[in-house]
């Protein structure tokens, strides 16, 4: 069929690789293939173009562009912590000082929320990490018994070609010996024949003189 394929190797059964010489002439066909292999510049030209702005976000882009223009980076802005009172000029306004209250009860409700994070922390983070570490030797288990089923796939996967080649390198044996049998039948057949026709080429001479 066209296209098709035939593999004549069998590595398992397959000898002379080792062979003087064998090294070598493979080395030698290797090189005299790099030196024809002449690459294109862009040698991935059949492929689609990589969008290299597939996960940028907007926080990202900023970034990039403050670091192409080489502009510094922004200060940590320390404004949400500090309580500041009203500009001189609003001292007796009641707007602006209910504003500065508003934000010191909201900085206040921060501080609280923060504390009653660490305190929550503090009674079950140990819990909180152990159930995670729990988790990641669960999970690596997982993986773990993954692996080794696929290990011992492969392994499966080679037995059956081991033991295919070994079947067939069996056969080929076996067809081997019965083509020199055939072969050194058909040259014992071949030489009685000529055998015979010398003794009747003799026979025939012989006749004739008498």
């Amino acid at each position: 069929m066209a296209g098709e394929v035939i593999v004549d190797a069998l590595p398992y059964i397959d000898q002379g690789y080792d062979d003087p010489g064998v090294r070598d002439a493979v080395f030698s066909m290797v090189e005299e293939e790099t030196r024809r292999y002449r690459p294109t510049k862009n040698y991935l030209e059949n492929l689609p173009s990589l969008n290299m702005h597939t996960f940028e976000t907007e926080v990202i882009k900023a970034e990039f562009e403050r670091l192409q223009a080489r502009l510094p980076m922004d200060v940590l802005s320390m404004k949400r912590y500090e309580l500041p009172q009203p500009p001189a000029g609003k001292m007796s306004d009641l707007a602006a000082w209910t504003e500065s209250v508003e934000n010191s009860m909201a900085q206040l409700e921060h501080q609280a929320t923060r504390i009653c994070n660490l305190e929550l922390m503090s009674v079950y983070g140990c819990e909180t990490w152990k159930s995670c570490n729990s988790i990641l030797v669960q999970m690596t288990s997982q993986v773990q018994k993954q692996f080794q089923d696929l290990k011992k796939k492969i392994a499966e996967v080679n037995w059956q070609r081991k033991n295919s080649q070994n079947t067939a390198g069996e056969k080929l044996k076996n067809l081997e010996s019965s083509w020199v049998g055939l072969v050194s039948k058909n040259y014992e057949i071949e030489r009685a024949c000529a055998e015979l026709e010398k003794d009747l080429t003799i026979l025939e001479q012989k006749f004739k003189k008498s």
